[in-house]
């Protein structure tokens, strides 16, 4: 990895860690989450980043993919638990990074720590040569010491220049890997605490999609969704970004189009199978002989 991708991973992160700060006094009783999704996403472009995904805003037992929809009404509620995740890139070069916020009340303030001191073990433990086993049992014990589980079908993961998850999954309990971390490499690790079995499951809903394949379609609004997306890559994008280019008439039979073709591919939102309560912590690192968090 040469200086000038180092610096750029760092202005992301630099600017990530400036927009979670301007978030956190956003998450009230009352707010839309559409507003803040919608602030946090301009503050990235105000700071000179891009954003790398939509603002994930996940309440409860709701672990991931989770975005406001199309003129979203919903607020936050006075004992919600809310992740919220972000992404920042430079050039491609990507910062992701997440926390956990109770709204008025303090109830889960034990597994919200669960969360954040796993990610604090997990960044302890990363360097070249550990083998990915190693940061999953960090996590996975600093979890289950605080009387919670890690939920083990989610992970962290690679990141690479405009690939969010670029192949390689950081586990966040002890799976046995002896694979081990490269240097020069960047990672995401985000530990998911949960009081639940410690297991999501898919739900119906998904508003996140991504570009996989470019083919040729039918509509001329899938053709205009095609254009609009493809300068992000495989990064992902989601239906209120479209319906601000294109507007609604056609846009669900569009999307419908593209997925059934193999064009994009959608992120159904993560729930805990038992409908525990979730909370998250994530940093973005770059695996150096000096490990650099670029969010912290």
């Amino acid at each position: 990895m040469d200086e000038e991708v180092i610096n750029k991973y760092k202005k992301a992160g630099e600017i990530a860690k400036k927009v979670i700060e301007f978030s956190k006094p956003l998450l009230k009783e009352g707010n839309k989450l559409l507003d803040v999704a919608e602030s946090i996403e301009n503050r990235i472009k105000e700071l000179g980043g891009e954003i790398a995904f939509p603002t994930n805003i996940s309440i409860n037992s709701i672990a991931a993919h989770s975005t406001p929809k199309i003129n979203d009404q919903t607020t936050f509620q006075k004992g919600d638990l809310v992740k919220l995740d972000l992404g920042v890139h430079i050039d491609g070069y990507i910062a992701d990074t997440a926390y956990t916020q109770e709204i008025e009340t303090k109830n889960w303030k034990d597994l919200i720590s669960a969360s954040e001191e796993a990610l604090k073990g997990a960044i302890d433990t990363t360097k070249p040569g550990v083998p990915l086993y190693k940061i999953g049992e960090a996590i996975e014990e600093i979890i289950k010491q605080k009387g919670f589980r890690p939920i083990i079908n989610l992970s962290g993961h690679l990141l690479d220049q405009y690939e969010l998850h670029a192949g390689l999954n950081i586990p966040n309990y002890n799976n046995g890997s002896q694979t081990k971390l490269e240097e020069g490499i960047a990672i995401a690790i985000e530990p998911f605490a949960t009081n639940g079995i410690g297991q999501v499951i898919d739900s119906k809903e998904s508003e996140i999609f991504s570009l996989i394949n470019v083919k040729p379609v039918r509509m001329p609004i899938s053709r205009k969704i095609i254009d609009i997306v493809q300068e992000r890559g495989e990064l992902p994008f989601c239906k209120r970004w479209l319906f601000k280019k294109v507007g609604t008439l056609g846009l669900e039979t569009s999307i419908r189009e593209l997925m059934n073709k193999g064009i994009i591919h959608n992120y159904n939102v993560l729930k805990e199978e038992s409908n525990g309560m979730v909370a998250q912590a994530e940093h973005t690192i770059l695996v150096l002989d000096k490990p650099i968090v670029t969010t912290l």
